[in-house]
């Protein structure tokens, strides 16, 4: 399994934000964010399901990452 690091790094990147405009845009603490990218704070899994989905939707990444579609999917 993918840790929630990778998938959050890897879904920040699609976005093209850097990490303080991407915690900004979730409204997270800057220091929270990163501390969630390094794996020195766990991130909970239904947040980063969560704002995957809200990226989808908005249109800002084009695919959810497969380690969590199964968990996003409103079907």
């Amino acid at each position: 399994m993918v840790e929630n690091k990778e998938l959050l790094k890897q879904i920040r990147s699609e976005t093209g934000m850097s990490q303080r405009r991407f915690a900004g845009y979730f409204q997270i603490p800057v220091r929270t964010y990163e501390d969630w990218e390094r794996g020195v704070r766990k991130m909970p899994r239904y947040l980063l399901c969560l704002m995957a989905y809200k990226l989808r939707a908005e249109g800002m990444i084009e695919h959810i990452p497969v380690q969590l579609e199964d968990e996003t999917n409103d079907g």
